[in-house]
């Protein structure tokens, strides 16, 4: 079963929940900026998007978030509750470096996070940080344009110096850049790109990632060497991918679409260097090496500083059919494919697969033999709450048992696992929408997406189910 030192808990992130968007000195980034609703992605994708704050034609559901920065000693007493052994949550780029580029960070920023980390550890709760998660300073942005610019290299440099320094004697898990291949497909969240900037090139998503891969090594090199302990892993969007039939057609399109979206990202991070197939990569988007900006200083840094360990997201599978019509597509955490016959799906088209969670852990430790840790898996869905704040999900509960019961399995297949996050572990922003309504918390909290309600948190019937699931080790669920 499960290790004894497991890592149970739970992730969120700095931008879906703290709220206090413009206090205490913090600066906007790039999340501050993007609508919420449910044509967020459609605005983000336009080619007129230009990171302008518009007040009067939007609302910004995250500005707000769940008041967390003011109420976080709740929070946490709660996750002490549910018996947590540790928390997952980032540390916004803004409140320490407002504006990215400045050379001394802002005090009040890291008074927060020293008060957050220390909340924890109260509780002897492990923080797990993620060092940049979506929320890179909107100046970046709109000034440099994104992570296509190799000065980001530097401005990030000095911000995970200024952190992994201050914390790294409290704080012995780290991840550099949250679900770094998300650019593949959308690169607004992660390389701070859109089409008006550049986004649409995916010769500049490539630049972006070579910088991020050199700004990722810098931060392992940095955390190592204050501590050779810590533990510093690389984050990606994991999704089992299948081939819809046995026509060697779409067997191909499989394997094609696993290289490019769940492991060129890893390759660099985890083994030091370019994947072998990076080459034909190039070639299908009409891009040479020449054209990229790489140095050998670069991949040397790569290939000396690898991350320790593995975090991934997993909450789909996707299918791939060659010949399928566009009615037969589906959409669902940046992602496309078909639709598997196989699945259900929840309220929001995200194909549920406990199953494919069992496959990805056994790919990922068996090309890179390394430690994973799921850090972020779970159910959004409309939870119906009483007039006490109770809610009954089960479906939450379902879906969650079926994905501890698939993790256990792929440790009894020799999986070295670290540990399980649930996403949202209390209800927050949703990153694809901006709205409230779309729920993973064990914790309901009493907002709707315009914005009403009294942020009242109370515990769901999943609260108790899961920390049942703690105290056991995962034996009872």
């Amino acid at each position: 079963m499960f290790k004894e030192n497991f890592l149970w808990g739970g992730a969120t992130a700095a931008n879906q929940l703290e709220g206090a968007y413009d206090r205490d000195g913090k600066g906007l980034s790039v999340a501050d900026v993007m609508p919420g609703g449910k044509i967020r992605f459609q605005v983000l994708g336009s080619e007129t998007f230009d990171w302008t704050l518009d007040q009067e034609k939007y609302i910004y559901p995250n500005h707000r978030g769940i008041e967390h920065y003011d109420r976080f000693k709740e929070d946490i007493a709660l996750f002490a509750e549910m018996g947590f052994k540790c928390y997952r949550f980032s540390i916004a780029w803004t409140r320490i470096f407002p504006k990215g580029d400045e050379l001394v960070p802002n005090q009040a920023g890291l008074e927060f996070y020293d008060a957050l980390i220390d909340e924890c550890l109260k509780y002897k709760i492990e923080p797990v940080i993620t060092i940049s998660h979506y929320e890179m300073p909107l100046h970046l942005a709109k000034e440099y344009g994104g992570w296509k610019n190799r000065q980001l290299i530097d401005f990030y440099e000095r911000f995970a110096k200024t952190v992994l320094e201050r914390y790294h004697s409290k704080v012995k898990y780290w991840m550099t850049f949250n679900e770094i291949n998300s650019a593949f497909h959308f690169p607004a969240l992660s390389q701070g790109m859109v089409k008006s900037n550049g986004g649409g090139e995916f010769k500049n998503i490539l630049q972006g990632w070579h910088h991020q891969f050199v700004a990722s090594s810098k931060a392992v090199k940095i955390g190592h060497d204050l501590d050779p302990s810590l533990q510093i892993g690389c984050m990606i969007l994991y999704a089992t991918t299948y081939s819809m039939d046995a026509n060697p057609i779409n067997q191909v399109a499989s394997m094609i679409q696993n290289q490019a979206f769940n492991y060129y990202c890893a390759d660099v991070q985890i083994r030091g260097k370019y994947p072998a197939f990076t080459e034909r990569l190039l070639k299908e988007h009409n891009i040479e090496w020449a054209d990229l900006d790489i140095t050998e200083e670069d991949l040397e840094l790569i290939a000396e500083h690898t991350v320790d360990y593995i975090g991934f997201s997993y909450y789909m599978s996707a299918a791939v059919n060659e010949t399928a019509t566009e009615e037969d597509n589906v959409e669902g955490n940046l992602l496309g494919g078909v639709r598997n016959p196989f699945l259900e799906a929840s309220e929001w088209g995200w194909q549920i697969d406990p199953k494919g969670l069992r496959i990805a852990l056994n790919e990922l430790y068996n090309r890179y033999q390394k430690p994973v840790f799921i850090v972020e898996n779970g159910l959004g869905a409309i939870d119906k709450v009483d007039e006490n704040g109770y809610v009954e999900d089960d479906y939450r509960i379902d879906y969650l048992r079926r994905h501890i019961e698939a993790m256990a399995e792929a440790v009894a297949d020799g999986v070295d696992l670290m540990g399980y996050t649930p996403w949202g572990c209390i209800d927050l922003v949703s990153a694809s929408t901006g709205e409230m309504s779309k729920r993973y918390g064990f914790i309901y909290v009493d907002l709707d997406d315009e914005g009403h309600g009294t942020l009242n948190r109370s515990k769901k019937k999943s609260f108790d189910w899961y920390k049942r699931v703690i105290e056991t080790n995962g034996k009872e669920l």
